[in-house]
């Protein structure tokens, strides 16, 4: 059986959509769940994967991420920057968030992914693309946030049909 990013990243983008509803399945209710709000800014690492140009199968650096959340609708604003030793990706993304716990929400969206020096291998491959993400936080203190994400860019490597795939995981000072 051979190893496959577009199953692997599916297989992550399922666990971080579903995880959360089936750990809060316990308690039903016809009230909706108030997730997460408020705005946040942080950083962690990243790991890319299956975007690989030469040798490398995969890319490990770190990410600076943000997150403006809108107050009269569940979506969000958010921007990521994911640093490599080779390359950046600058990536703006809009979110639907759904609160699943208290101070919890997953996300999915779209935006697209800008890399600061095309042609050199990065998170999200060697050229610019468009983004889809999936991810979880949870407000874990007042201020503090974790955050994880799969960010998934749709033709990012020139010349070739591999998928990049960027995971991130992180902490955040919430505002």
């Amino acid at each position: 059986m051979k190893f496959s990013v577009k199953s692997a990243a599916m297989s992550v983008l399922s666990v971080l959509v579903v995880a959360p509803a089936l750990l809060t399945a316990g308690s039903a209710s016809a009230q909706a769940v108030r997730g997460m709000t408020g705005s946040y800014l942080g950083g962690g690492a990243t790991v890319g994967l299956g975007g690989e140009v030469g040798n490398n199968d995969a890319n490990f650096g770190g990410n600076v991420q943000g997150r403006y959340a809108l107050t009269q609708a569940p979506v969000s604003l958010r921007g990521a920057a994911l640093i490599t030793s080779d390359n950046v990706n600058l990536v703006p993304t809009v979110t639907y968030d759904l609160g699943v716990a208290p101070n919890t929400n997953v996300y999915l969206g779209g935006g697209y992914s800008f890399a600061t020096d095309e042609g050199k291998t990065s998170a999200l491959g060697n050229q610019n693309a468009a983004v889809l993400t999936a991810g979880v936080e949870t407000a874990v203190q007042r201020n503090i946030a974790l955050y994880s994400d799969v960010k998934v860019a749709i033709d990012g490597v020139s010349n070739s049909n591999k998928t990049p795939v960027s995971i991130q995981v992180g902490a955040a000072y919430r505002f």
